[in-house]
């Protein structure tokens, strides 16, 4: 077996899509790993317990999001904050600095059409070091993305507390 860095996909309408590729990049920095997350939806005013765990391990982590795109005032700005995001992921991936990388909510960019699939999974396929692991979360993976990847993994809601008319809880959703 040859060892190849990874296109992985999370997506699916459940929960946990974020929460497997946080549970990944941790493994790795526990092996020592050079890790790196990049978000493009959640605010970068928001007090995420990822965030905070990051901060205190060490781990770098950027936010390019102004909060969830079906909430924006200003759909010119949601939309350029993420692309700003991919520019950052592009000196990211082309550094050749990370072992792992998670793009969190990229699939968001794709879907809307602020960023061209195709064009954008080209530019992967000539760009990223074959050795780096990159994990990509969100709804709604375009057909083209699950085909690019790896590793697709769907998480299915079966059952969900907002049902029950429970509340995100921190520590739990955020």
């Amino acid at each position: 077996m040859s060892k190849k860095g990874l296109v992985i996909v999370n997506t699916g309408n459940g929960k946990g899509k974020s929460t497997a590729a946080f549970g990944t990049l941790l493994r790795a920095w526990g092996r020592g790993m050079r890790v790196c997350v990049i978000q493009f939806i959640k605010s970068e005013t928001g007090k995420w317990g990822e965030v905070k765990a990051a901060n205190k391990l060490g781990i770098e982590w950027h936010i390019s999001g102004d909060g969830f795109t079906w909430l924006s005032k200003d759909m010119d700005e949601t939309t350029a904050r993420a692309l700003k995001g991919w520019e950052l992921a592009q000196e990211k991936i082309i550094s050749g600095n990370y072992d792992m990388i998670v793009l969190d909510e990229f699939t968001y960019p794709l879907k809307f059409g602020w960023l061209d699939v195709s064009q954008t999974i080209d530019w992967l396929k000539a760009n990223k070091p074959p050795e780096l692991h990159l994990i990509i979360t969100g709804r709604g993976a375009l057909p083209e993305l699950v085909e690019y990847a790896d590793l697709v993994s769907e998480m299915g809601e079966i059952k969900h507390p907002y049902q029950q008319g429970i509340q995100a809880q921190a520590g739990v959703e955020f």
